[in-house]
C-alpha cells in the first residue's frame, strides 16, 4: 500500500513558478512510475508528466514541455514537479500518481492517487 501527499499548490501570477511535492509511503516507492496529472474545472483530469522509478526515462505531455520538470528522491520517498513560465491554462488541481509502468500511467491506469493541491495562475 502507498499513500502520496502533495503540497506547493498555491496562487502565482503568470510567468510564475512553483513546485510541487508529493511525499509517499511504503518501502517499494522506487519500484513505481510517478507521475502528475492535473483536472481543471469541467475538464477531464489529464497526464502531465511522469519519472520512471530508476529515473532514466521521464514523459511530458506536450502542453508542458520544456516548463515543468519531474525529479525524485528515491532515497527520500518523494517526486517533485517544477513548473516555471506559468499560464493561467495551468490552473488546476494537481495529483500525484504512481503506477507500474510509463505504459500504464501515460494511459491512466494509476494503482495510487494523492488527494491533490490546487495551483491557480492568475493573468
Amino acid at each position: 500500500q502507498v499513500q502520496l501527499v502533495e503540497s506547493g499548490g498555491g496562487l502565482v501570477q503568470t510567468g510564475g513558478s512553483l513546485r510541487l511535492s508529493c511525499a509517499a509511503t511504503g518501502r517499494t516507492f522506487s519500484n513505481y512510475v510517478m507521475a502528475w496529472f492535473r483536472q481543471a474545472p469541467g475538464k477531464e483530469r489529464e497526464f502531465v508528466a511522469a519519472r520512471t522509478g530508476s529515473g532514466s526515462l521521464t514523459n511530458y505531455a506536450d502542453s508542458v514541455k520544456g516548463r515543468f520538470t519531474i525529479s525524485r528522491d528515491n532515497g527520500k520517498n518523494t517526486v517533485y514537479l517544477q513548473m516555471n513560465s506559468l499560464k493561467p491554462e495551468d490552473t488546476a488541481n494537481y495529483y500525484c500518481a504512481a503506477s507500474d509502468t510509463m505504459y500504464d500511467v501515460t494511459r491512466g491506469r494509476v494503482n495510487y492517487w494523492g488527494q491533490g493541491t490546487q495551483v491557480t495562475v492568475s493573468s
